[in-house]
């Protein structure tokens, strides 16, 4: 009987320990390849009608490149480093990159010692359901042209 006992003991603590962990750990959504592929695709549709060439970046919410293409004839080789760095700079500040780029321009200097992040517009946080999951970055010919093709491949996880 006491064998019994114990055993139960021992089992009920398992199950409570395991629920305990449980409790502590946080449900994450996650990007996965075939998102980052439709906002990729869509990106690059928009820049396609402006006659537009350049790269297109997602990354994870850590930073960590998940897809990026370079498209024939980019208008700067340059955009290879650009767009997977602007990305990553709007996962890791969970802003867009263009609030950044703002600080400085409103006198902020002291941003621009944050190394290796880009401080230019084209970088845009993918949010869902409130939690920041990556971030998409465009490089072409302008800035405005970076944030629209950015816009338009964000706008593609909603459909």
């Amino acid at each position: 009987m006491r064998i019994l006992i114990a055993s139960l003991v021992a089992i009920g603590t398992t199950v409570l320990a395991t629920q305990s962990v449980v409790a502590q750990l946080a449900e994450k959504k996650a990007l996965t390849l075939e998102a980052a592929r439709k906002m990729v695709a869509a990106a690059e549709a928009a820049a396609e009608r402006h006659h537009l060439r350049g790269v297109i970046a997602v990354c994870d919410d850590g930073g960590w490149s998940i897809l990026v293409e370079r498209m024939d004839n980019s208008a700067y080789t340059a955009s290879v480093d650009l767009a997977p760095e602007k990305a990553r700079t709007a996962a890791l500040f969970k802003k867009p990159t263009a609030a950044l780029e703002s600080a400085i321009n409103k006198g902020r200097i002291a941003a621009v010692t944050a190394r290796d992040f880009i401080e230019m517009q084209g970088g845009l946080p993918i949010i869902v359901d409130g939690q920041v999951v990556g971030g998409i970055g465009a490089s072409f010919d302008t800035p405005e042209h970076d944030v629209e093709i950015a816009q338009a491949g964000l706008a593609a996880l909603s459909r």
